[in-house]
């Protein structure tokens, strides 16, 4: 931590960079200033986290990746949830072992079937359980706002720093998610590091090139779709060493080769933790991947549970899913549906600086030598989501505002006034727009589209209705509507029983059988067809839950 804070602001120039730019005299009090800023805005952001994380109930993947944690941490093997490696559920399993739940070593089902047994069979708390297990995420996801501050600073200045510090602390995608017990903040953090590490490598390799590969390993040991950046990662790595070597080509493809030993090695590592005899016994089917991506599994220097991992995931990419998307049901997945939906999704004033700062990486002469570590690694992975077949939400992108967020501090080193004042206007302006939607940042929709009350009507999924509203409908239906009839369609994790909803299912009943409230979690109606269209358009809506559950009256 004194390396980050003490270190200059900008690196003394060497041969073959362009020098960085001059700042002006910093006042006695300026660090002070800056330390007290960035501790505000991180502050914020935690409140914003925490009070966030303890009203909401489990989305659909908290329980299995939990109940993975549990088992991880008290069984000590690898059966549940092979298409995700075990690091993040590593992450999450710190604050299980907090909670100390009871796990039945005997229970033989499947990985959802594990974790609503964990959660609500087995005498444990949920409210509690799942608390801790978000903790520990939301301390990751607080680290990588350093990372954040220290890329930008050390790029364009403490201000700038600054600037994508606040982006990143106010982005509704980073809070919802940052403060969920999954792992896409943690791998996004992961590939930001290791970015970062590997710019800081032109200096000194020696510390930062294994370092970089260790970061790199701990994205790749959280998820598989982080894959893609690793030829990014290793051809940046070699660059970096290619230039402050003076041009020695050796060394530059020893650094690439480090970069990717070192990520191998904590996969490895990571698989060892959880069980050092790597046992596998893999409690689903693994599908069968032949042609180039068999080929590929087959190559991969990681444990067997890995690569049937991989194999898993191919296989989910092979199924026919559904998507939504500016109020359209469609089969299969859209090229552009990533881009839409952020468009939706991030505040306006942030989208702005976003743009403002890829275009200055690139434009900005001192800049462009910073460019590639800054947009190539993003860039590659947003590719390779948009050739997904899963439109579930911008999550899968959420390494963006990580990225762009120090891009857009980059904007500063554009030495004009109007400069400084416009990115201070767009930045409040994302931050006020963040705010208003608290706490009820998963169904965020930027002004231009509605706000979060009408994000339903553009998208679904972890984009408005993952399930994380089931007690504020438990607690709305005992304060609002005691005692009258409750039909429910929920999507999510919970037990809706557990939280002490009594409610039948509209669908298994004649449609004129169905009188009272009728209650629709919002992705559920997004693809609502047959009987289940039938009932909403003969229903009047009376009330909203959180943005992400509509109360009907029949």
């Amino acid at each position: 931590m004194r390396d980050l804070w003490m270190a200059p602001a900008v690196p003394r120039p060497v041969s073959l960079w362009p020098p960085a730019p001059a700042e002006p005299a910093r006042r006695p009090g300026g660090r002070w200033a800056v330390r007290l800023l960035v501790a505000a805005l991180l502050g914020q952001m935690a409140f914003a986290m925490v009070t966030t994380a303890v009203r909401q109930t489990p989305t659909i993947d908290e329980p299995v990746y939990v109940g993975a944690a549990a088992e991880y941490v008290h069984e000590h093997r690898l059966r549940h949830n092979p298409e995700h490696p075990p690091l993040g559920k590593l992450v999450i399993g710190a604050g299980v072992a907090l909670a100390d739940p009871h796990l039945d070593p005997a229970f033989a089902g499947d990985q959802g079937q594990l974790g609503r047994h964990l959660l609500y069979e087995s005498g444990n708390d949920p409210w509690r359980l799942m608390l801790r297990a978000c903790l520990p995420v939301i301390a990751l996801t607080l680290a990588f706002g350093l990372v954040v501050f220290a890329f930008a600073r050390e790029l364009a200045g403490p201000v700038a720093g600054s600037a994508a510090l606040a982006l990143y602390c106010f982005s509704p995608d980073v809070i919802a998610h940052g403060s969920l017990a999954t792992l896409d903040v943690p791998a996004a953090g992961f590939v930001l590091t290791s970015a970062w590490l590997v710019w800081r490598a032109r200096r000194r390799p020696r510390l930062y090139v294994p370092l970089a590969g260790m970061a790199l390993g701990a994205a790749l040991a959280t998820r598989m779709s982080t894959l893609p950046a690793v030829p990014v990662l290793m051809a940046l790595a070699a660059v970096s060493v290619w230039k402050g070597s003076g041009g020695k080509p050796f060394r530059a493809l020893a650094a690439a080769g480090h970069v990717a030993l070192a990520a191998v090695a904590v996969v490895w590592v990571t698989y060892l933790m959880v069980d050092p005899l790597l046992r596998w016994t893999p409690e689903q089917h693994v599908p069968v991947v032949h042609g180039l991506r068999g080929l590929l599994v087959r190559l991969l220097p990681f444990p067997e549970a890995y690569r049937d991992g991989m194999r898993v995931q191919f296989g989910l990419e092979n199924r026919p899913w559904q998507g939504f998307l500016f109020g359209r049901l469609y089969d299969g997945s859209l090229w552009y549906y990533l881009p839409a939906a952020l468009l939706v999704k991030t505040p306006l004033g942030m989208f702005a600086l976003w743009t403002a700062g890829a275009t200055a990486v690139v434009a900005v002469r001192r800049l462009r030598p910073a460019a590639p570590y800054v947009l190539a690694a993003p860039l590659v992975l947003l590719a390779a989501a948009m050739q997904g077949a899963r439109d579930f939400g911008t999550r899968y992108a959420v390494f963006l505002p990580l990225f762009l967020a120090v891009a857009a501090g980059c904007v500063l080193l554009v030495r004009r006034r109007w400069v400084s004042v416009g990115v201070a206007v767009l930045v409040a302006l994302a931050a006020v727009s963040s705010a208003r939607a608290y706490p009820y940042y998963l169904p965020y929709s930027n002004e231009a589209f509605g706000g979060p009350g009408r994000t339903r009507q553009w998208l679904h999924d972890s984009n408005v209705d993952w399930g994380q509203d089931l007690g504020r409908l438990a607690d709305r239906l005992r304060d609002r509507y005691p005692g009258e009839r409750v039909w429910l369609v929920y999507k999510g994790g919970g037990v809706p029983s557990f939280y002490g909803i009594e409610a039948s299912d509209p669908r298994r009943v004649p449609v004129r059988a169905v009188r009272g409230l009728l209650v629709v979690s919002d992705s559920a109606a997004a693809k609502a067809s047959g009987r289940l269209t039938q009932l909403i358009g003969g229903s009047r809506p009376v009330d909203d839950v959180g943005h992400s559950i509509t109360v009907y009256r029949r």
